[in-house]
């Protein structure tokens, strides 16, 4: 995870707002939009409809305004031109509904083939929960989008059978997008059924917020798969993690999990830190065994600086290497010690720290061959071959 903020004039050109040139049907049409046109950018202002006969191409940011709503049917498919530009975000107030199906699933993935990770930005969605010591956020691209209230149920729509693929893109090192961010969403938004396969930086990243999130594929994230901060105090249940064999991550510490009760460790003395549940989740490490660093995973859970995790039905297997099974250290405040996490271990290749487990630090911590972890039928939508 990596949290620098910008200043509003470093992304002005690009996020200057423009007129949305296509979005398929409009309940508040004016006439003024082209109706042959495939093209997504700019600012959505009032209540959108794509049309899943088009192929849209992203080719800048795409903002739903405070009050409009985006809504993409099942089997529609938007395709984004390269660039760290390239996003769709929801502001606070704004909904998105992407109302795929097993049948049919939303496809959102570059516009050319032989993609590499970190193509595009990805989605990202602003909501009014709350966030760790009852702080406003303030979002990574632009500083003018805030995140963070005090409405834990806020609603910022419905997202089912999603794919987002290739997404992370970068404008330095250290700036990156996730696949999916969700910046102080309610538990009143509903997330189901996301594939994040190929992504740079995290699969998903939560900042704070109550959002439940149910049955998540990520595959190859360069560094975490699922990483909570700032608070996060809701559920991700059924979650399922692999990095394939060849898999090379670019990042310094690549986990499984990463969690941080409050932004980056700055604030240890927060009320609200994060607290959080983990249900049924699988990491899979099919890489060859490798003390390289980009070839190992550094901790399969780290839960810190202030973070409580509550993690049941964990299972961590392949013949990949993991330098530690649970790390609940850090520079910057430790985890939680009232954690309490359930985690089989079944890598075939020894972790490379053998002290106590693989375990740093204190927490209720019960480790045995019982687990069963995520399953992997609730996924067939996707295609992928486990």
């Amino acid at each position: 995870m990596k949290k620098i903020f910008f200043s509003f004039l470093m992304f002005a050109a690009m996020l200057t707002p423009v007129v949305l040139t296509s979005c398929g049907d409009d309940d508040n049409d004016n006439g003024t939009d082209p109706t042959d046109d495939n093209k997504l950018s700019g600012s959505i202002q009032d209540t959108r409809t794509l049309d899943a006969s088009v192929e849209y191409l992203l080719t800048g940011p795409l903002i739903v305004e405070d009050g409009a709503t985006l809504n993409i049917p099942a089997g529609t498919t938007i395709k984004a031109q390269k660039g760290f530009g390239s996003y769709i975000l929801v502001l606070q107030g704004g909904k998105i509904n992407v109302n795929g199906t097993a049948e049919a699933p939303v496809t959102m993935t570059a516009n050319i083939e032989n993609a590499e990770q970190g193509h595009w930005g990805g989605l990202i969605i602003n909501g009014r929960a709350p966030l760790s010591g009852g702080e406003t956020g303030k979002t990574e691209i632009n500083n003018a989008y805030t995140y963070g209230g005090t409405n834990a149920a806020d609603n910022s729509g419905s997202i089912s059978y999603l794919i987002l693929a290739y997404t992370g893109a970068r404008s330095s090192a250290d700036v990156e997008h996730n696949g999916l961010t969700l910046n102080g969403v309610g538990n009143g938004t509903k997330i189901e059924n996301i594939y994040i396969p190929d992504g740079a930086d995290d699969g998903i990243e939560f900042f704070g917020g109550s959002v439940n999130v149910k049955n998540l594929l990520v595959v190859n994230s360069d560094d975490d798969m699922f990483d909570m901060t700032q608070g996060y105090n809701g559920t991700l249940e059924n979650a399922y993690g692999i990095w394939e064999p060849g898999f090379v991550s670019s990042e310094e510490d690549p986990r499984g999990v990463e969690a941080d009760g409050n932004l980056d460790g700055n604030s240890p003395n927060q009320t609200g830190q994060s607290d959080f549940t983990i249900r049924n989740m699988t990491i899979d490490l099919r890489l060859q065994p490798s003390t390289t660093e980009g070839y190992f995973m550094h901790a399969v859970l780290k839960i810190r600086r202030g973070a409580k995790a509550t993690i049941e039905n964990a299972l961590v297997k392949g013949q990949g290497q993991a330098r530690d099974l649970v790390d609940m250290t850090d520079g910057k405040g430790v985890g939680n010690p009232a954690s309490v996490i359930s985690i089989t271990n079944a890598l075939s290749t020894p972790l490379m720290n053998t002290v106590d487990d693989g375990i740093k630090g204190v927490a209720n911590i019960t480790t045995d061959n019982n687990n069963t972890g995520c399953p992997t039928d609730i996924f067939a939508w996707t295609g992928y071959q486990f």
